[in-house]
């Protein structure tokens, strides 16, 4: 395989908006926290032609932020992101075609106001993929691929359950060509029974069609499924990246376990239960967060040079990537 998606030290910074009622209470002398948030740091990652790579982590790490920046939505405050060698924007173009994306709730991003016929020709007519005269047979096409009836193309999306209304979003990015399909929580809204018939369509067109993704979720038993690499995020940085079975099987970076352990399990000991442990403390505030490495409050391996010195990310003895000083 080789590269067809990197990303060079990109961050993304928000700065806060000031209302005008901050403005007033300013004036009374109220004192505002107005430090920039530092939503994904000095992000490092190459993602390779046909693979799917996992994004993990826990809510509020920064993982949407990354898969917005990657699809071209947000622009990176700094570093570089680069489609097979090249910038992925053409030019004159804020957007990309080469890119698109999945999201997690399916009826907000289709436009309740159109046909879903409509909905995933729209992108192929505006971009001279097909001419207006092919639209009809095209949405058709689209919605037969992802197991809907082509005689649905006519209908609006309040017609449709949540889980048909995620395979016409899916049906809408497919039928742009895209090299790269990031989805973003695809499956967190839906019902378990649901999410695995989506899970089961997206490893059957990825086959079809040598899809390369990548795909975010929180939900670990998911990535692992539908995973080749996983990529894991704590508080805007990647602190380990491997293969899905050696990183589940064998993780090196203190999170990962601490993840891993917190997902319930089944007792096979003979007493009956659901066994997990919860990670220890809270997510520290990006505000503010820790010097040293970032998981050191939460951390039960953390030393004096945790506190002092922030790891980087360096290969494992599991030929993968971690950022820990006790790997």
């Amino acid at each position: 395989m080789n590269e067809i998606l990197t990303a060079e030290n990109i961050s993304r910074r928000f700065s806060p908006h000031v209302t005008l009622g901050d403005r007033i209470a300013g004036l009374f002398g109220a004192k505002l926290d107005r430090r920039p948030v530092m939503a994904v740091t000095d992000v490092t990652l190459a993602v390779q032609r046909g693979e799917t790579l996992g994004l993990v982590g826990e809510s509020g790490c920064g993982k949407s932020t990354l898969g917005r920046m990657l699809a071209g939505i947000l622009e990176p405050s700094e570093g570089v992101i680069r489609l097979n060698g090249a910038p992925p924007m053409e030019a004159g173009r804020k957007t990309t075609t080469r890119i698109q994306t999945v999201f997690q709730d399916p009826f907000a991003s289709l436009n309740p106001r159109r046909r879903v016929g409509e909905t995933i020709t729209e992108g192929p007519i505006t971009h001279g993929l097909i001419q207006r005269r092919e639209a009809a047979s095209l949405a058709r096409e689209w919605l037969l691929k992802v197991g809907l009836d082509p005689d649905y193309a006519e209908r609006f999306p309040h017609q449709f359950s949540g889980g048909q209304r995620q395979r016409i979003a899916i049906a809408r990015a497919l039928a742009m060509r895209p090299e790269v399909l990031i989805c973003d929580e695809p499956v967190a809204s839906l019902d378990v029974s649901i999410q695995a018939q989506i899970l089961n369509l997206f490893l059957d067109l990825r086959q079809e069609f040598g899809l390369t993704t990548i795909f975010i979720s929180h939900d670990l038993s998911v990535v692992r499924h539908v995973s080749d690499r996983v990529a894991v995020m704590y508080l805007g940085r990647i602190v380990e990246i491997g293969d899905v079975r050696t990183l589940y099987a064998l993780p090196q970076h203190p999170y990962t376990q601490a993840l891993l352990d917190s997902v319930p399990k089944l007792s096979l000991d003979g007493n009956i239960g659901v066994t997990f442990k919860p990670i220890r403390g809270e997510l520290p505030s990006p505000l503010s967060p820790p010097l040293g490495c970032a998981f050191h409050p939460r951390c039960l391996k953390a030393t004096a040079l945790c506190l002092r010195e922030r790891p980087h990310l360096e290969p494992s003895r599991e030929n993968g990537l971690v950022a820990c000083h006790h790997k």
